[in-house]
């Protein structure tokens, strides 16, 4: 027989067994200050990025988002311009399993924030949004320090957003009735000056899902009713919005809404593999990254298995790696296989999940994963051209027309700021020169000088450390035509850099310096999804504008004619809409850093130009060397660490003494600025006479090399990844790109692998459920939906690298197949695709050096 205190120990094990299981089911706040059970997360107030949908109470279903921005909005379909609360503060109260979060009306911080058109009415309004946790389920809780004003009541209402990539084809329950939300928006839209989409269906309680176990919630209001409504009706980006308006006289309590989200018993994230989409070079160190649920005890042996021509599959290599690592909300395991060497094509398995097939062969990289920038992203993004593909038109020819003199004093949208008129020019008034070269900015159509100039110099860097001579690309200038795997003789990368340096000189010429950038007058065009050609009409304006134009540019053209674009409050004051003008507008700034940044640019593109294009080389010197003169005196941390860069690229081209004077008599900026400006110099301090000067960078560069190991030792991806909110993947190729430098400058200091760890990252070995390779057509998973200028057909353009896995506060990475979060899927020049061309090479070199 058992003996009692055995029995008891027994009985105790039980007991406490059934009650964690119990605890388990409970929605409690956990030690990250999120609440949470299995399978369920629930995060307030942790994001801030509204505008982004990511902001205010956020919901994770089985390692998902499903739900984000619960706040109180003053319209049903709250769009990227729209008046966003301001986010206070907020309080965890353990003992009640309560949140609650702080906001108020208008937001201060975000009126003429960075150009931005944010329109606030007049409405003061301070309230609370508390959430809950009562047993497996929890409440949303608004209360309103006093009612709203009679104007807005009914109109102000609580919103929460449901993800539409989850959802399209399943089914909802509002009340007894039902639908399926549809792929396409299908909202009708009220008639009148407000575009307001109307409700899908109204009711006190809808399930979502309700045949899903894995997406199935449901939401009850306790006062007054839920809408279901399309916010893609009036927003392209828009989600489904479930929201109930605020009624007059109400405050505390103002809403209360259940939420009961339904979870699979015993739910575990499934095990996801990260290795490079493309494969590796036998030399290159080999590592599959694991990611597991915290809750996944049962550690597997890792497989590397070959494929046969048989169709079968052998394992060539068993991993049985026991040793978790934590990072984000994950366990991870990481197996090394870099012993393996053999030619082929391989999976990596673990337990009943097999990876994409990736390949091993000395020249991966020689074909098919830099190309695609080169041949396809880089002409498909030439402005003022017409870019044909076969029987395709990317875009027929666009902004011929450009550009206009922006009016004085104006804050625009995105950022542009205009102050005086420069002397010689009027405002709205032509200025030529600006018709030729450059590439559309990203996912929208227009330039910033550091953009343009940052294309040039990385293409530049490859041309020069990598001896690129390809020709696919047909590039007529004078006709401007563009034909893809259509070979002209040319070197495709030097009529490239040729193509951006006519949009960089054409502002030196006319205005002695470099212009700030050249965009739409409209939100509308601003906005635009489709051929660049529809934005203008390609004939210069001409006409003359009798209002004064000032403030903020876009309620005196955008409003009446976009009214839904922006706060339905502003007043017009009788100003009218000009059909014609819809020319881009070119703004001028007197930011030393892009001046002295494009000095960088040309002097280093005048090398590759010579014997290419002599004219074009001396053009771009003379204005480098004069500009030099003009902002040689210019001070600031960013703008010392230019001036560097600057002089590494005046001494590589010129050789003159007095650019080492210079750059001899900065060392004390130097040495302070060495982990921003250091990589320009491995390739001067040859050239330096003054030993000194050499020793004193060769030491701090030992520190740098220090500082880049304990950065790169803090994830399992072997690269320093720190998310803000956007996707990292920009900053981490800049990494890769910078560290080639760092190596050839400095072999016997810096290492290879950060630059192929940050490769590898891009191409697929990142943390989150989606393992895409971020440059789109490259590997064999990619990113093929993303946030380009076609992105409304759910498209691609190939070479184009999106931003990638970016962070949902507090821990979940995350990459959504969906074409309209930019922070997340968008492609931008300037280093985005190019540093990634770029870092394909530089791997390719490294690893084939002898």
């Amino acid at each position: 027989m058992l003996s009692s205190r055995l029995l008891y120990v027994i009985f105790s094990v039980l007991i406490f067994i059934n009650t964690a299981a119990l605890f388990g089911q409970k929605l409690r706040i956990n030690n990250k200050g999120y609440f949470e059970r299995r399978g369920l997360n629930v995060i307030v107030y942790d994001d801030i990025y509204p505008e982004g949908h990511q902001g205010g109470v956020t919901i994770i279903q089985h390692g998902r988002r499903v739900a984000a921005n619960g706040n109180l909005y003053l319209q049903p379909v709250p769009g990227q311009w729209a008046p966003y609360p301001r986010y206070l503060d907020k309080e965890i109260i353990k003992e009640k399993n309560e949140i609650a979060a702080s906001l108020m009306y208008p937001d201060s911080t975000r009126i003429k924030y960075k150009g931005q058109p944010y329109i606030y009415p007049d409405l003061k309004l301070t309230y609370k949004v508390r959430v809950i946790g009562e047993g497996k389920n929890f409440k949303i809780i608004l209360d309103l320090d006093k009612a709203l004003p009679e104007k807005w009541a009914g109109k102000a209402g609580f919103n929460i957003e449901l993800f539409p990539g989850n959802l399209f084809g399943k089914a909802y329950l509002m009340d007894e009735q039902g639908g399926v939300f549809p792929y396409y928006t299908a909202s009708p839209v009220a008639a009148g000056n407000q575009y307001d989409a109307q409700p899908m269906a109204e009711g006190k309680s809808l399930t979502v899902a309700p045949e899903d176990d894995y997406f199935r919630l449901k939401i009850t209001t306790e006062k007054g009713k839920l809408q279901l409504i399309d916010g893609r009706t009036v927003h392209n980006n828009g989600w489904f919005i479930v929201r109930t308006p605020i009624p007059a006289g109400v405050t505390k309590n103002a809403l209360v809404w259940t939420f009961e989200v339904n979870t699979v018993d015993n739910w575990l994230y499934t095990p996801v593999i990260h290795l490079s989409q493309v494969g590796y070079h036998p030399n290159q160190t080999k590592a599959a990254v694991i990611e597991l649920d915290r809750n996944d005890h049962d550690v597997k042996p890792i497989k590397i298995n070959k494929l046969m021509p048989d169709g079968q599959s052998r394992t060539v290599m068993t991993i049985n790696e026991k040793q978790k690592r934590e990072f984000l909300r994950f366990d991870y395991l990481k197996a090394d296989f870099s012993a393996l060497k053999e030619p082929g094509i391989y999976v990596v398995q673990y337990g009943d999940v097999v990876s994409q097939p990736f390949k091993i062969d000395a020249q991966i990289y020689k074909s098919g994963v830099w190309q695609p920038t080169l041949e396809y992203f880089l002409p498909v993004q030439m402005c003022h051209m017409k870019v044909f593909e076969k029987y395709r038109v990317w875009h027929d020819y666009c902004h011929l027309d450009d550009a206009l003199m922006a009016p004085q004093d104006i804050w625009h949208f995105d950022g542009y700021t205009h102050g005086k008129v420069p002397e010689g020019f009027k405002p709205l008034k032509h200025v030529d020169g600006l018709n030729k070269g450059g590439w559309h900015d990203a996912g929208d159509y227009d330039f910033r000088i550091e953009s343009q100039v940052g294309t040039v110099l990385t293409l530049v860097y490859a041309y020069e450390a990598f001896d690129i001579r390809d020709d696919q690309t047909l590039i007529n200038q004078t006709d401007g035509i563009v034909e893809i795997h259509h070979p002209d003789g040319k070197p495709d990368i030097l009529q490239q850099i040729e193509h951006g340096l006519l949009t960089i000189l054409g502002g030196y010429r006319q205005f002695g310096k470099f212009y700030r950038g050249i965009i739409t007058p409209t939100l509308r065009q601003y906005v635009l999804l489709g051929d660049a050609r529809s934005m203008t009409d390609n004939k210069v304006f001409r006409g003359e504008v009798k209002n004064e134009y000032h403030g903020f540019w876009y309620t005196h053209i955008a409003n009446k004619y976009n009214r839904y674009f922006s706060p339905r409050e502003t007043e017009l004051s009788g100003r009218e809409y000009i059909k014609d003008l819809d020319d881009r507008l070119v703004f001028l700034d007197e930011n030393a850093g892009r001046q002295i940044y494009g000095i960088a640019g040309l002097a280093a593109a005048s090398r590759v130009m010579r014997d290419y294009n002599d004219k074009l080389a001396d053009e771009c010197l003379t204005a480098a060397e004069n500009l030099w003169q003009i902002y040689k005196s210019a001070h600031g941390k960013r703008v010392d660490a230019q001036k560097v860069h600057a002089l590494a690229e005046l001494i590589l081209t010129t050789n003159k003494k007095t650019y080492k004077d210079d750059l001899r008599a900065m060392l004390p900026l130097v040495l302070k600025n060495i982990e921003a400006s250091g990589w320009t110099l491995g390739r001067v301090l040859p050239l330096m006479e003054d030993k000194n000067f050499v020793k004193a960078v060769n030491k701090e560069m030992a520190v740098v090399e220090k500082d880049v190991e304990k950065a790169s030792n803090e994830n399992p991806f072997g690269i320093p990844y720190h998310p803000h909110i956007w996707g990292a993947g920009w900053g981490i190729q800049k990494f890769g790109f910078i560290q080639y430098f760092l190596y050839k400058g400095w072999p016997h200091i810096f290492s290879k692998e950060p630059i192929l760890n940050a490769l590898n990252f891009v191409l697929g070995c990142h943390p989150g459920e989606n393992s895409a390779s971020f440059a789109s057509n490259v590997g064999a998973r990619s990113q093929i939906v993303a946030y380009g200028v076609n992105r409304a057909d759910w498209s691609f353009i190939p070479g184009g690298v999106i931003s990638g896995t970016n962070l949902v506060r507090p821990d979940l990475p995350e990459l959504l197949k969906w074409p309209y979060l930019w922070q997340q899927g968008e492609y931008v020049m300037g280093g985005g695709a190019t540093n990634f061309m770029f870092l394909v090479l530089a791997a390719d070199d490294v690893l084939n050096e002898k």
